[in-house]
């Protein structure tokens, strides 16, 4: 089995579960959380496939992986009550796996069709967060990448070094995987954020500022 492939079942896997727990956190239906799994597995893929030009039927020729998401969801669907309470506590390493997976999986694919190392950046970056992003918005969540600790940028970091060369054997790009989960579960670990600016304060002063005047007048007329 190519290790391309071995990257695909991993994230495919690790992405449809994600996908169907958050469903049924939200109680949705089955047809809901069948939904989630196959959108979350599969959604990266396709974003990705749009932006260097591989045309989206492509997906329909992946029907081992779409058996393999099916099954997937089938089985989280119908996990015991405790053994999904287990999943809260491993939710992040989900995710850490899938975005590592498929991070890899996307820049492998750009780079052997001689893509230039932007496009296996932004192939690595939509594959591994592109689903993850479709599963938070159906769910009605602020997704993931934009509010959490560190997040894309492992994607990212991944795409550069699959894109220059850096791991061309299957050992490196074993290695590879497994240093972007280790980051991402550090990021949640350490709380390591990238730089942020909120105008909350700022919009909450001006409401205060502008009512004062009104405030001093209406108490000398008392």
């Amino acid at each position: 089995m190519h290790i391309f492939e071995v990257f695909s079942i991993i994230g495919t896997i690790a992405f449809a579960m994600s996908g169907a727990f958050v469903a049924m956190e939200e109680e949705y239906d089955i047809l809901g959380v069948l939904v989630l799994g196959l959108v979350t597995a599969f959604g990266g893929g396709v974003i990705r496939n749009v932006l260097i030009g591989v045309p989206v039927t492509t997906l329909w020729s992946q029907g081992t992986l779409i058996m393999l998401a099916l099954v997937s969801v089938a089985i989280a669907f119908v996990l015991p009550l405790k053994w999904i309470g287990h999943w809260k506590r491993t939710e992040a390493l989900f995710d850490a796996i899938g975005l590592a997976a498929f991070a890899i999986q996307g820049a492998l694919y750009a780079a052997n069709m001689g893509h230039p190392i932007s496009a296996v950046i932004v192939a690595a970056m939509m594959t591994g967060i592109g689903g993850g992003i479709i599963r938070d918005l159906l769910a009605g969540r602020k997704p993931l990448v934009l509010r959490d600790e560190i997040y894309a940028v492992w994607a990212i970091i991944a795409g550069f070094a699959v894109g220059i060369g850096w791991f061309t054997t299957n050992v490196g790009l074993l290695l590879c995987f497994a240093a972007v989960v280790f980051f991402r579960m550090c990021s949640v670990h350490y709380k390591w954020k990238l730089p942020r600016r909120s105008l909350v304060q700022a919009e909450s002063v001006k409401p205060q500022t502008a009512t004062a005047p009104l405030n001093r007048t209406l108490s000398k007329g008392e």
